[in-house]
């Protein structure tokens, strides 16, 4: 076990598998030391863990979480192309999505959903550079969705 995945039992987490691809598109890429992922739902055992847009149906609490979920399923897939995560140099940069309310303006505080377990999980290594996008709507109607870029060390 990788002390990133050690770090993630310690907070009561596991490293899922990698979500399949719903479209023509692959998880994650690598190109020459850096990983770029597929933007990741929050997908748990193959399904979404709630739908609808922030501010409406979902709260932003509960957006929060998911954009945790959505941040799981990205480490999963820098795993499937670095084959492991103590590899991680550092995240450079997260993207989130969220699928808003028109009234809804707190997208940085979902995503930080996402932010915060790379911090809890990696450290220094995790502190990135990120954008946080109110959407009309996402994939299967998710509420929100993460896509990582991520330095590797060889």
């Amino acid at each position: 076990m990788s002390a990133v995945e050690a770090k993630l039992a310690e907070l009561g987490l596991t490293l899922p598998e990698v979500v399949p691809p719903l479209a023509a598109y692959q998880p994650a890429v690598r190109s020459g030391v850096y990983v770029f992922t597929a933007g990741q739902l929050p997908m748990v055992d193959g399904k979404l863990t709630l739908t609808g847009k922030v501010g409406a149906e979902v709260t932003a609490e509960e957006a929060k979480d998911a954009a945790r979920i959505c941040a799981l399923n990205a480490l999963a897939a820098v795993k499937s192309v670095a084959g492991d995560l103590d590899r991680i140099a550092r995240v450079v940069k997260v993207v989130g999505f969220v699928a808003s309310a028109a009234d809804f303006t707190g997208q940085p505080g979902v995503i930080n959903g996402a932010s915060e377990l790379l911090g809890a999980v990696l450290g220094d290594k995790g502190v990135h550079a990120r954008s946080a996008v109110g959407v009309a709507v996402l994939p299967l109607d998710a509420p929100v969705e993460v896509e990582l870029q991520v330095e590797l060390v060889d």
